[in-house]
């Protein structure tokens, strides 16, 4: 598991570049492509915190809504058997299949 940076919502990777000795990164959960680097961990940090500030003040000046990360909606692709055993679930404990997915994914991570 890698570590993430985290800033006004928004997350990004911790990568480290053999070849050109340093770290980077690139903002994840938007479209937009948003990278950073750093000779340090402290200057990768701040790089991050700069790019999603320049990212905010860029889509303000130009009056077009920042891309949100994690909107709450997603895809998910399952096997028919299990599709059908979580509906099931959901229908008997008088839930809606979001809900009940949403359930089992916080079980899963812990957050109830």
């Amino acid at each position: 598991m890698s570590d993430l940076l985290s800033y006004k919502n928004y997350n990004g990777t911790v990568e480290y570049s053999r070849e050109d000795d340093c770290l980077f990164g690139k903002v994840i959960g938007i479209k937009s492509l948003l990278s950073y680097e750093g000779d340090s961990v402290k200057e990768l940090e701040q790089d991050f915190k700069n790019v999603i500030d320049e990212y905010l003040s860029d889509c303000k000046k130009r009056k077009v809504e920042p891309e949100q990360p994690y909107k709450g909606t997603f895809n998910v692709r399952i096997s028919p058997e299990l599709h059908r055993n979580v509906a099931v679930y959901a229908i008997e404990h008088g839930k809606t299949l979001n809900a009940a997915v949403e359930e089992a994914i916080g079980n899963m991570i812990g957050i109830s």
